[in-house]
């Protein structure tokens, strides 16, 4: 696996339970998850911990032109770990986010130019229109399973993420990206040559996305003890 988490604990799975599984599969439709029709492979950096960088898998699924909503994993092997969700957003949406909501947001035009972020096994011809559109759009990625401190289990609150971005503290570990590079049999070098034309959105100057890299300062989320409503649903 990416970041070598072990399986979280658990007796292996029976014969009746892989029956159970195989008889839902066959009767129920699982439409959302048939939607799922792109992967893409990048890095990411905990918004308020930019040091701890993990790689991360994007199974993405289309709802319109201008909205992907992303299951985030691990890796792609058939032991990946559910880590996160992501919700990638085109320029034109992102306009319409309030200045608070934006620092929320990161931009991809980064690691689409650099080569961090490859769709792994497929020619990057087949794809090159798709990532040009991607460039310009914005994600809210929050991880709910933090893989890279050891967690066996979903720890936690969850942590809102950041994409790498072209200052110190944004740089992805040269090891890291060897690693994903070797797997796949792919260069984020040439990647990067071949995207140097790549256009950027216009709204990462002077918009609040990548927050972190105008402030320095990130988000972290906590758990706070809140009296509950104790009203009736009803009269």
């Amino acid at each position: 696996m990416a970041d070598g988490c072990d399986m979280p604990p658990g007796k292996p799975m029976s014969a009746e339970k892989t029956v159970i599984d195989k008889g839902a599969e066959m009767l129920q439709s699982l439409k959302p998850l048939k939607h799922f029709k792109q992967q893409f492979c990048s890095f990411a950096l905990f918004s308020h911990d930019p040091i701890r960088q993990i790689e991360t898998h994007h199974f993405c699924s289309r709802l319109n032109h201008d909205f992907h909503q992303c299951a985030v994993y691990n890796s792609d092997s058939t032991s990946a770990q559910l880590i996160g969700v992501e919700y990638v957003i085109s320029e034109s949406l992102f306009k319409t986010l309030s200045p608070e909501e934006r620092k929320l947001w990161h931009s991809h035009a980064h690691e689409v130019k650099t080569g961090l972020l490859a769709c792994p096994r497929v020619p990057e011809s087949l794809y090159r229109k798709e990532i040009a559109e991607f460039a310009k759009t914005y994600g809210k990625f929050w991880c709910t399973w933090q893989v890279d401190r050891g967690d066996r289990l979903p720890m936690g609150p969850p942590a809102l993420m950041a994409s790498p971005q072209g200052v110190n503290l944004g740089w992805v570990r040269p090891d890291l990206v060897k690693k994903r590079d070797d797997r796949y049999g792919i260069s984020a070098a040439e990647l990067r040559e071949k995207r140097a034309d790549i256009e950027e959105p216009d709204t990462i100057e002077g918009s609040n996305a990548d927050y972190w890299v105008k402030c320095g300062k990130g988000f972290s989320v906590d758990v706070v003890e809140t009296a509950m409503n104790l009203r009736a649903p009803f009269p």
